[in-house]
């Protein structure tokens, strides 16, 4: 489970609300692992994606935006990087999904969550920085 910190925030509030978000979708991935009563969890997986998906494209488009009117100078680089994530998110072969679910879920989290982290305190810092 990921809990938000304060020291997550980049102190721009749209986008650390979006952050927060973010955060809620990958615990209930985490929520859903560690649901011993919910024995056919594919469904609930799919959900999980496809909502990780949309959300991570709009907050994507959001952010980019906000960096364009800043006049960011690293704006390009964090694209490509959001582009990569979508790209990563959208080759998810379901077939997968469906053979090993709490293997590929954990695999799932563990994406999330380090790349998240990684993007917010390495990357989106910096856009309030300048």
């Amino acid at each position: 489970m990921l809990v938000w910190k304060e020291e997550y925030a980049i102190g721009v509030e749209m986008i650390d609300v979006q952050h927060k978000r973010l955060f809620e979708i990958g615990n209930s991935a985490y929520k859903l692992l560690r649901d011993e009563f919910c024995t056919d969890k594919y469904d609930k997986i799919v959900q999980i994606i496809e909502d990780l998906r949309q959300y991570t494209m709009f907050h994507f488009k959001s952010e980019e935006e906000y960096m364009k009117k800043i006049n960011y100078r690293k704006y390009f680089s964090q694209k490509v990087e959001h582009d990569d994530f979508i790209k990563k998110i959208n080759a998810i072969d379901f077939d997968n999904v469906d053979e090993n679910p709490e293997k590929y879920l954990e695999d799932i989290l563990a994406f999330i969550f380090n790349w998240t982290l990684e993007h917010i305190l390495q990357k989106d810092k910096l856009i309030k920085a300048e």
